[in-house]
């Protein structure tokens, strides 16, 4: 049985609704021919913890994707609160993404973008086809040190990058 529900969904609206869910906002980044590459993402989120799996979706028609790709190992950095101009950089097509991007290898030498959040390096686990997307599932084989968990994370919502604010804390008194 087919279900046709989608039917008349307004693709604008879709996205705009949807983008009223917050998310972080990463770079996937590899090598190829001993060259970083890499890309913005905002679709990532964890998946199992035993084994240590993640996910990320990517766009089909993406050109960086299987450049990272054919390695099979990919390392995903979680922008911190300041690195807005880092995720659009890495969004651009046809321009040198890495350009002012200072970075330091993982184990298996994928890119670690300085000041990120967070990160974690992968092997790649499973691939998925779903719709105009890719689901990517990788499995952790090395992560960012606590020391480096300190930072705020960038936010996207509606549109727009976002910071966390300091709510004062309340106090029934």
């Amino acid at each position: 049985m087919t279900n046709n529900a989608h039917v008349g969904i307004d693709p604008r609206q879709f996205r705009d609704t949807l983008g009223h869910y917050a998310s972080g906002v990463t770079v996937v980044t590899g090598m190829e021919d001993d060259q970083p590459v890499g890309f913005t993402c905002q679709s990532f989120y964890s998946v199992s913890v035993d084994p240590p799996l993640i996910s990320f979706s990517v766009m089909k028609s993406s050109t960086t994707y299987p450049r990272i790709a054919a390695s099979g190992r990919f390392a995903v950095n979680v922008l911190a609160h300041d690195q807005d101009t880092v995720s659009s950089q890495f969004a651009r097509k046809g321009t040198d993404k890495w350009a002012g991007i200072s970075w330091t290898p993982t184990a298996a030498g994928n890119p670690v973008i300085d000041g990120t959040l967070m990160w974690v390096d992968c092997d790649a686990w499973a691939e998925y086809d779903a719709g105009d997307h890719l689901i990517i599932v990788g499995r952790v084989v090395e992560l960012s040190p606590p020391e480096w968990h300190t930072r705020e994370p960038l936010l996207f919502f509606k549109g727009a990058y976002r910071h966390l604010r300091e709510v004062a804390e309340r106090t029934d008194g």
